[in-house]
């Protein structure tokens, strides 16, 4: 059997590569038959070269043109939405309905139609004009983007779909995408559907591209080339940081989701007021998509006392009680019980789980570990390791004034979460809390678990290192995730034909800044 062919310049072509890799199914463990080729470097230099070229012949087009292929984009995948679902439950064992059908396919189309809304009306780009002094600028395209799509959401994150793609799209910039190695097929797909509407919508044949595979040194030259504008990268913490490595010695943006625990504090009234129902929630949260998700709840923070530990018993009944879902691979299945044998060489107690089995397949078993706050204090960074995967941490304080010293030990992570009394009891702890919590986090949350990520343009999926490698962006939520992918570029005494449309456009005008008698303001003179 041949390797599927890449997508280089509008077409399907015959891999030069002499090495090949398969997908696994992890819930019967079989390898699919379909072989994907592992791109040589001068494959991939042939689409950064296509890619660039495609760049210059949009140059100073209106958004409108990508939010046509946006949209066109998005209905095809809507037309083939049994093929992609199916086609993503062999390769990955995440359920068909409603994950995959109801859920994640939908939220996909959702952020394209939305990135193609923006790219429309333009004002993500925050054009701003002097009219006084005549100079204008805004954020323009960046050059073409390679975006690395992660195992765990082969629809909404994928290379060639999801909402690193739609972003550098809206913005204007063509996309080389890196397929994953865990859903090679849905990848394939996807890209298949967006040559199609590359042509239907008259885009340059290079706009999308796909290379599945490439060795590690190739893909740090592929990041940190001259031609790429920027990366986006959603994926493990030792491969990221090994691209942004490359990325920062030449100063290419490289913008990361890495790893995250997502800490949740638990105080004493909330325990006291509704100890079972808070029980119920972190299960549901913690175990869902057997944990594979970045906002996955894996460290829980407890106020010491009896109502600490009658919750880690509720929970660990829950645990044990519950069933056990397939992980993505087994790479997964392998690191996420290295974790837990780390966690406790540096002395975590296993409560319950941290076997591999129990499910169907690829598995291991709902894991919960507890840890002292002492302990927790003298080795924070290795107590904070992530265990990605149907598994957390609870870390019991000595008392509830512990609970603000352990915050200042934590490290980046995308969301934070505070559950507290309802009668305001908590209300003083929280204000000691809040503050330590709210800079080491993305997204703060009250009494509620962060697993959902809204789709919203005031969502923000980002945080400080090592949840991202930036804390000023998000991945999701438009207008935002767009300005990753957007230069800062100033036009300064130009004369206005030769202006940027969204810069001499005089209805866009209204929307933007201009600095009138030394004030700065918003909308038309």
């Amino acid at each position: 059997m041949s390797a599927h062919p890449v997508l280089i310049d509008g077409q399907w072509r015959a891999s030069t590569g002499t090495t090949v890799f398969q997908a696994l199914n992890p819930k019967t463990e079989q390898v699919l038959p379909d072989q994907y080729p592992v791109s040589p470097w001068a494959e991939i230099e042939q689409a950064l070269d296509a890619a660039s070229a495609a760049f210059r012949r949009t140059a100073g087009w209106h958004g409108v043109r990508f939010a046509q292929f946006l949209e066109c984009f998005a209905d095809k995948i809507e037309g083939r939405t049994d093929d992609l679902v199916e086609i993503a439950h062999q390769e990955t064992a995440l359920p068909v309905s409603p994950r995959l059908k109801e859920g994640e396919l939908p939220r996909t189309t959702n952020q394209l139609r939305q990135a193609a809304a923006a790219a429309r009306e333009g004002s993500w780009s925050l054009p701003t004009i002097d009219t006084k002094a005549n100079i204008r600028s805004y954020l323009g395209p960046i050059g073409p983007v390679a975006v690395f799509g992660p195992n765990n959401f082969p629809f909404a994150f994928n290379s060639s779909a999801g909402g690193d793609f739609a972003a550098a799209i809206a913005a204007g910039n063509p996309v080389i995408a890196k397929g994953h190695t865990s859903h090679p097929s849905t990848t394939r797909l996807f890209a298949e559907l967006a040559l199609d509407a590359v042509r239907e919508t008259d885009l340059p044949p290079a706009w999308v591209q796909l290379i599945y595979r490439t060795s590690h040194d190739d893909g740090a030259k592929l990041v940190s080339h001259p031609l790429i504008g920027a990366s986006g990268y959603t994926g493990s913490r030792h491969a990221g940081l090994t691209l942004k490595t490359a990325a920062d010695a030449v100063g290419k943006p490289m913008y990361l989701e890495l790893s995250s625990i997502n800490p949740i504090f638990i105080l004493p009234g909330a325990l006291s007021e509704r100890l079972e129902a808070i029980a119920d929630e972190f299960s549901g949260s913690c175990l869902m998509g057997t944990g594979q998700f970045c906002t996955n709840p894996g460290l829980v923070f407890l106020p010491g006392g009896p109502s600490s530990e009658a919750f880690v018993d509720a929970v660990a009944k829950r645990f044990q009680a519950a069933a056990v879902g397939t992980m993505l691979s087994s790479g997964v299945q392998k690191n996420f019980l290295d974790a837990v044998n780390s966690l406790q060489a540096c002395g975590a107690k296993l409560i319950t789980g941290g076997t591999a089995g129990g499910g169907t397949g690829v598995s291991c078993t709902n894991t919960l570990l507890t840890v002292d706050g002492d302990a927790f204090m003298a080795n924070p960074e290795a107590l904070q390791a992530e265990a990605f995967g149907n598994g957390s941490l609870f870390v019991i304080a000595s008392n509830p004034d512990q609970l603000p010293l352990l915050a200042e030990r934590l490290e980046g992570n995308l969301t934070g979460t505070l559950y507290t009394a309802t009668d305001g009891g908590d209300d003083a702890l929280y204000e000691k809390l809040e503050a330590p919590v709210r800079q080491k986090v993305g997204r703060l949350l009250n009494d509620k678990m962060p697993t959902g990520v809204a789709v919203s343009p005031a969502m923000n999926h980002g945080g400080p290192f090592p949840a991202t490698g930036h804390s000023g962006f998000t991945a999701v939520g438009i207008p935002a995730s767009l300005r990753r992918f957007g230069m800062l570029q100033c036009y300064d005494g130009i004369r206005p034909h030769r202006l940027p449309m969204i810069l001499q456009n005089a209805a866009t005008e209204s929307k933007t800044w201009r600095l009138i008698d030394g004030v700065w303001t918003q909308g038309g003179i």
